[in-house]
Order: structure tokens, then sequence, then C-alpha cells
């Protein structure tokens, strides 16, 4: 079926191959691509599926990437593969629009449950654990605010504790609590869930 069509981006060719075997033995269509511009060009023709893209293409960046498809008015949506997700570039990918993020090496569980996601085309402003979101977002301290807010504007930690006067560890535990209170689980799930609730990285004065 075209809607459980996915886009597997990456120029390792036997980790691609894998995970194109992984997905079809689940059902799903697959088409593989060895770099960005492939990709670009077969959703340009038709734009169907989702694409599950590795962040650091040879040929193109990932980020750029989903800002092409954004300029040219392609909608697929994204899930990047990444060896290790840096903060500001979690941001910068979820503030486009990408789905989510995994990690290499990832389960079967992850990379599915991701790719579901993709696929549902996932709007969090219908879903109704925004609103429990929000409600939890309102209880969060001054100070959890203050870290929240650096780490969706994209801040390292360093960064973020400079500008509160706090030690880089302080700003771990706050992180770890933030989670803890929000009741999310992993970089790219704050990120998205506090874009939409409407936390925009900016300080509150």
């Amino acid at each position: 079926m075209p809607e459980h069509l996915v886009h597997v981006v990456d120029d390792d060719t036997p980790f691609r191959q894998s995970v194109a075997l992984m997905l079809a033995e689940c059902g799903y269509a697959v088409m593989e691509h060895s770099d960005g511009w492939s990709f670009v060009r077969a959703v340009q023709a038709r734009a169907v599926g989702c694409g599950l893209v590795d962040v650091s293409l040879p040929d193109l960046d990932g980020i750029e990437l989903q800002q092409m498809l954004k300029d040219r008015g392609i909608t697929v949506p994204l899930v990047f593969m990444t060896d290790r997700a840096a903060v500001p570039t979690v941001v910068r990918a979820m503030k486009a629009g990408a789905i989510d993020f995994i990690e290499k090496p990832f389960e079967r569980r992850t990379l599915l449950s991701a790719i579901d996601a993709a696929l549902a085309r996932y709007d969090a402003t219908e879903d109704p654990e925004l609103a429990e979101f929000r409600t939890r977002l309102a209880r969060l301290s001054h100070r959890e605010r203050e870290v929240l807010d650096g780490i969706v504007a994209g801040l390292p930690t360093r960064v973020i504790a400079y500008r509160l006067g706090i030690s880089p560890r302080t700003v771990d535990a706050h992180r770890a609590k933030i989670g803890a209170r929000l009741h999310v689980s992993g970089l790219p799930n704050l990120i998205r869930l506090s874009l939409a609730a409407g936390v925009t990285g900016e300080p509150k004065h």
C-alpha cells in the first residue's frame, strides 16, 4: 500500500539493506536510497509514505535535506537516524517538523514505533497527550522552566549552566527531573511536545 512506503536513506549499504529487510519482513513497502538527492527526486515525483533518513549523509546534511523538501512543498514526514543525537541538531530538526530521532543501533520496536508515528503523520495538536502535557508544564518550577527554555532553544548544557549561574551537573539534574515531571522520555519527545505547547525557548522576564 502506498501509505506504507518507507524510504530508507543511508549511504552505509549493509546497514541500509538490513533495515530495509527488517521493514519488508514487517509488511512495509521499502525503497532504498544511498544518497539524499535520490530520495529528493523520488518524493518530488510522488510524495507518499515517510523517510527514514541518516542525518549525516555525504551529499546532503539531513537538516538541509529536510529544509529542501519544505521549500519545495514536499510534506513527507521524516524520522532521522543518527549515531549520536546532539541537542542543537535535534532541536533544529524537530522545529522543522521531524517526527522523531532514533539513535543507532536501535531495536526493532524502536524503529517500528517511529515509522508508525511517521506514517500516521502525527499531529500533536489533536492528541490528548498534549493537553496533559500543558497541565504538567504549568506545574514546573521557575528554574525548571528556565532550563526547559534553554533545552528547546538548542543550547548545550554548559551554556544553560553559565546563563543561569549554576553547574552543568545541576542542569542535568533539572533536565532529568523535568522529564519525570512531564512524563516524557527522550529528548525528541520533550522538544516536540514543548514546541506544540508553545514553549519557544525564549527566556521569560
